[in-house]
């Protein structure tokens, strides 16, 4: 029978819980998930491992917080940049600022991104959660696109294969850094590939 935890009521449980989440957060991003175990979470959040099992069943539960906080942080500026568009759409401003914001969101991120995303093949929650997170973003853009006035049947495949393309882009210029790759050069035929994909 598993433990049972508890949802903290009063500010200073609800402290120690947002303590935990962060310590999980930090360890997660610098060492990673596999090599964190609950007593360093403790110890960073300053608190007794029985502390930890009273709000977590295990770190997997503070790992499920700590998603739920990266994709509030990262995913929040880009709706909200999404948002403030208006008509007539601007693609070209679209397509750039959204590359630049992912390449900003991935180098400031890289090490909880990483993390995360490599249990996304073997978690099935982890997984679950970014598949959302694509469905939402997509269903979001095309919904503002269609308010402004811009349609067509094929919409969806557009947005999302743009939406793809941008996060290879960003995850090529943070991570893979190809000596032989110059990342300005590529970044403008991504740009003019998308724009064109949406002038069409």
């Amino acid at each position: 029978m598993s433990q049972e935890v508890r949802e903290p009521q009063q500010q200073r449980s609800i402290d120690k819980k947002n303590r935990i989440i962060e310590a999980g957060y930090e360890l997660f991003a610098k060492v990673g998930y596999f090599n964190t175990n609950t007593s360093e979470i403790a110890k960073k959040a300053g608190v007794s491992t029985g502390i930890v099992y009273g709000y977590f069943h295990d770190k997997r539960d503070i790992l499920i917080e700590v998603l739920d906080i990266y994709v509030d942080n990262v995913f929040y500026p880009v709706f909200e940049m999404f948002d403030k568009i208006t008509a007539p759409v601007d693609f070209d401003f679209i397509i750039t600022h959204s590359i630049d914001n992912a390449v900003t969101v991935h180098e400031n991120n890289a090490a909880i991104h990483e993390a995360l995303h490599s249990l996304s093949s073997t978690d099935k929650t982890v997984r679950d959660k970014f598949m959302a997170l694509e469905n939402d973003m997509t269903m979001r853009f095309v919904a503002k696109l269609r308010s402004l006035g811009y349609d067509r049947e094929d919409i969806f495949e557009r947005v999302h294969l743009a939406m793809e393309t941008v996060q290879s882009y960003a995850h090529e210029k943070v991570f893979d850094k190809h000596s032989y790759i110059d990342y300005d050069r590529m970044r403008k035929i991504v740009i003019d590939m998308l724009v064109s994909l949406f002038k069409k």
